[in-house]
């Protein structure tokens, strides 16, 4: 506990209600987080509270604050300014930061009589740059689309030195390459070339396209019809390099695109920008999930935003920020145009706001060890469900039997969206004498959750699921719904609803059904569960019923009782083994004399 909460509550006691920017420092005087605040007396008393509720983040940053600052302002808004410019100004440890995927990447073009366009990781070479952009690969792209469609040289030669040196390379004849080593094109003509190139990475194919075609125009009313038949084809080229980028923009004209995807303990979120038609930038971003209730996205787009003014018209979401209005104020008087932020529900938009979202979880994936597919399903299962954080480890229960024999129960436990077999369990019902489904699974979770309870047995059965889901409808979840009340645990619980053809169809809550066949990531997992629980359960009691017949034969033989019998089912496992075992090995394993023993081999042996 920090000793200077006393110290801390007095001096919050006597703060403003004024919106403003709080600073916290340590012991050395240092900033270690700063945030906004309508009301700065509610937010900065909410840390120093009596008996708070903080995640392990929070907690920790204020058992290291010594001392805080204030700045109080006029508005949210000027607060929402100013804790952006000292965030980047400082860079407090406990500050949610900007951690992009990559560092920043240039478009080069050289200083020299026949400029070269390339991608570069810095700017320490001479030449004009434009940038930065946040994707290599999107940079990489744009200057190999650049230089192939106006047939710019990518080869080592230097010009107009190596002039005439050689013949033309294989570029130049399969037209790649307007072939500058023949030392036939003036460095006028080149250089315009290179203004079109780069002009059409600037501002895409459409404005280029105009241009272009002025030129071919004016060219051709001179007569200069060769000059005109390169523009054309020039032209052509463009066209083509623009509807390989329309089978991707999905007719986006200029917008920025964010999604996220939700990985336990971190957010990663993508950032997809469109100008002028063409994929422009991507950027991915791995954030640590919110400490203290503060909705991240718009803290993330605050951050993102924050000193830009190539803003678009259009920001496309998955949910709006809680902040929306302060984010659209900051976003149009940094732009000086007004700015949507839009949230599709169907259409072209809705699939790229997909594939966004498809770029943040194979990032989440990558960080994680685990598919994108896995963590998109986890992510949908917990906002179909209600859950505030995906479900990271999950228990699945079913109950299985022989009309009123063998009854048993399979638990099956999967973590981060895949099985984890150690943790399975297996139960044999004990206090139902007939066929009772809701029965058995009462008395099969009241054995499990008080694991959870008294602390005792394994790793895994003493760990507290993030959600339990039962293989049955409404009537399993009422019926272990009270068993939780009175442990007093709260867990997520579920049944997972089967249809006539015994195949998953929806999520069972006490009341009602939630579908999730719509829901293809989440549906899919939890198919798999209900699958799985169903097999693992089913194959116990087959096991269960298959020692059960063989007991019963066994006890067939005079001076050989339940006891005996299971002790041999114990020494030997299986039917198999135990068709294997000689007298003399019987005799030992059930404790009975040779004579009993030698009967007990021909039984065996006919089984």
């Amino acid at each position: 506990m920090n000793p200077r909460l006393p110290y801390l509550r007095e001096k919050t006691s006597k703060l403003t209600s004024s919106p403003g920017v709080y600073i916290m420092k340590n012991k050395a005087l240092e900033i270690i987080y700063i945030g906004k605040a309508k009301n700065l007396r509610n937010r900065v008393t909410s840390y120093f509270r009596e008996n708070p509720d903080h995640t392990p983040k929070v907690a920790a940053m204020v058992s290291n604050v010594y001392d805080y600052d204030y700045i109080v302002v006029d508005s949210e808004y000027e607060a929402l300014l100013l804790e952006c410019s000292l965030i980047k100004q400082h860079k407090p440890k406990y500050n949610i930061l900007l951690k992009d995927d990559k560092g920043y990447h240039y478009i080069r073009i050289s200083d020299e009589e026949y400029p070269r366009i390339t991608a570069e990781k810095n700017t320490k070479q001479a030449g004009q740059y434009l940038g930065p952009y946040t994707s290599g690969f999107v940079t990489k792209q744009a200057v190999s689309e650049a230089n192939r469609v106006f047939m710019l040289p990518t080869c080592r030669k230097k010009f107009p030195q190596d002039f005439g040196k050689g013949r033309p390379c294989l570029n130049y004849h399969i037209k790649t390459c307007m072939g500058v080593c023949r030392g036939k094109i003036s460095s006028e003509s080149y250089s315009a070339t290179v203004r079109q190139a780069v002009d059409f990475i600037k501002n895409g194919s459409t404005e280029s396209i105009e241009r272009m075609e002025s030129e071919m125009n004016e060219a051709a009313e001179r007569l200069d019809f060769e000059k005109a038949a390169m523009l054309r084809d020039r032209i052509t080229a463009v066209k083509k390099a623009s509807e390989k980028q329309k089978i991707i923009n999905f007719g986006v004209d200029s917008a920025d695109i964010i999604a996220s995807a939700e990985f336990y303990d971190g957010m990663y979120i993508s950032v997809l920008m469109y100008r002028s038609g063409r994929l422009f930038d991507k950027a991915v971003f791995e954030l640590e999930l919110s400490d203290d209730g503060e909705d991240i996205l718009s803290r993330f787009m605050t951050q993102f935003y924050y000193g830009k003014t190539d803003i678009p018209k259009i920001v496309i979401l998955e949910q709006l920020p809680r902040d929306e209005e302060l984010i659209t104020e900051l976003l149009e008087k940094q732009s000086g145009h007004r700015v949507a932020l839009h949230v599709p529900q169907k259409g072209r938009q809705a699939e790229l706001l997909r594939l966004a979202k498809n770029n943040s979880a194979e990032y989440a994936a990558l960080k994680n060890d685990r598919t994108g597919k896995e963590v998109i399903a986890l992510e949908e299962l917990g906002r179909s469900l209600g859950l505030e954080k995906p479900p990271k480890y999950i228990e699945a229960y079913d109950i299985s039997n022989l009309s009123s024999e063998s009854m048993v129960a399979g638990m099956v436990v999967f973590e981060d969206g895949r099985p984890l077999k150690k943790a399975y369990k297996r139960f044999t019902i004990k206090q139902q004498e007939q066929q009772n489904d809701y029965g058995s699974m009462q008395e099969v979770l009241r054995r499990r959750l008080m694991h959870i309870v008294s602390g005792e047995g394994d790793e895994h059965f003493t760990r507290t699921p993030d959600l339990i889901l039962l293989d049955g409808g409404k009537g399993h979840v009422n019926a272990i719904a009270p068993i939780m009340r009175e442990l007093g645990l709260r867990i997520p619980l579920f049944g997972m609803v089967k249809d006539n053809k015994h195949r998953t169809r929806a999520i069972a809550t006490g009341g009602r059904e939630i579908q999730i066949n719509g829901i293809r990531s989440a549906f899919d997992l939890v198919t798999r569960i209900q699958d799985e629980v169903h097999r693992y359960s089913v194959s116990y009691m087959h096991s269960k019923h298959n020692k059960k017949t063989y007991t019963s034969e066994l006890t067939a033989v005079r001076g050989i009782g339940e006891k005996k019998a299971a002790k041999l089912m114990i020494a030997y496992k299986t039917k198999e083994k135990l068709k294997q075992a000689s007298p003399e090995e019987l005799a030992s394993a059930a404790g009975v004399n040779i004579d009993t023993a030698h009967e007990l081999w021909k039984v065996i042996k006919e089984m």
